[in-house]
């Protein structure tokens, strides 16, 4: 599987932004999918995590309430929609894959994903 992410960008306190991660392979949609961020000199942080089917999603605590995470099997495409963004979100954020059962085990833990996409950058200004 290859992830490919997108819709990264400048945008000002307060605003939004929806990220995209479109998945290559057949099997995209047996996948439990995850949202990490990684900001300057920090550790790669878990963001959100959606099981194959979307009836799962799991948020960190700072971006419950603001994020949102979705996916369409339709279009191999998980998506990560993003309001009330704070400085502190500013990060380059990354999306995963893993091809196991969705599970409180692993979904929140990065040395758990199989495949990650390249990373797209969000500033978020003051």
């Amino acid at each position: 599987v290859q992830l490919q992410a997108s819709g990264g960008g400048l945008v000002q306190a307060g605003g939004s932004l929806r990220l995209s991660c479109t998945a290559s392979g057949r099997t995209f949609s047996s996948y439990g999918m995850g949202w990490f961020r990684q900001g300057p000199g920090k550790e790669r942080d878990f963001v959100a995590a959606i099981n194959w089917r979307g009836g799962i999603r799991n948020y960190a605590d700072s971006v419950k309430g603001r994020f949102t995470i979705s996916r369409d099997n339709a279009k191999n495409t998980v998506y990560l929609q993003m309001n009330s963004l704070k400085p502190e979100d500013t990060a380059v954020y990354y999306c995963a894959a893993k091809d196991q059962l969705y599970s409180s085990s692993w979904y929140d833990n990065p040395n758990r994903y199989n495949y990650w996409g390249q990373g797209t950058q969000v500033t978020v200004s003051s």
